[in-house]
């Protein structure tokens, strides 16, 4: 049988990957979520959104050519969100997880916010430029509706579809929203003499129940293969 095998980096997903059947940015949604939020947190609950996964930020993401078939893999064996709300410490690991939620990247959004002169270096000033940098996320607790747990870096969504079909294909996902709807955390990193970027990044998470994946033709928006939750 001819075999050939191919690995789609995040690289190639940057320069080729297509963006039929695109949704609304994850930015505007976070955005419109926070507003709900503050109007009325329990009127959302149970609301159903749908999101694109940014394949291009995705490294656990291939594409393996077998014969006509072509296996689509979205490994997820590091997509652990390390936040406080996240983590499990007393989770015991042989049938559980450290971090309850598992992520999925949707968007980066990167905005400059003008510069400044500081001297770092006694005698030197400089222009310090000042940068932020907004990720967005798909935030959610139930991977294991989807496929069996296992100790497996490989582990993750598989689809098989069409080799010809496999060169732009795009990824979406529909999930539920559960408390908290959405969630934020900051990190910031000072300018220095070395880096002289004052450096803000916002990661920010939109909170769901995972109910399907699906993969499309990036080229005529065509549903190749949906993934639904394993019978209980």
């Amino acid at each position: 049988m001819y075999y050939s095998r191919y690995i789609l980096t995040a690289a190639w997903a940057a320069a080729f990957l297509g963006t039929a059947g695109a949704t609304d940015t994850a930015e505007h949604q976070f955005q419109h979520l926070v507003a709900e939020v503050r109007a009325n947190q329990n009127r959302i609950v149970g609301e159903l959104i749908e999101v694109d996964i940014d394949l291009a930020s995705s490294p656990g993401f291939s594409v393996e050519q077998i014969g006509d078939a072509a296996e689509i893999r979205y490994r997820m064996a590091f997509n652990n969100i390390a936040e406080g709300w996240s983590w499990q410490p007393l989770a015991n690991v042989a049938v559980d997880d450290y971090y309850r939620f598992k992520f999925l990247p949707l968007q980066s959004v990167i905005e400059s916010r003008g510069e400044y002169a500081f001297e770092d270096k006694i005698g030197e000033a400089q222009q310090m430029k000042v940068v932020w940098r907004y990720d967005y996320f798909l935030a959610f607790e139930n991977l294991y509706d989807f496929y069996p747990r296992a100790v497996d870096d490989d582990s993750g969504f598989v689809a098989r579809v069409p080799a010809g079909k496999a060169q732009k294909v795009t990824m979406h996902a529909t999930a539920r929203l559960i408390e908290p709807v959405i969630s934020e955390s900051t990190t910031f990193w000072k300018a220095t003499y070395g880096k002289p970027t004052d450096f803000t990044l916002k990661k920010r998470y939109l909170v769901g129940r995972l109910e399907t994946v699906s993969f499309f033709d990036g080229e005529s928006g065509a549903l190749l293969q949906r993934l639904m939750p394993l019978p209980k």
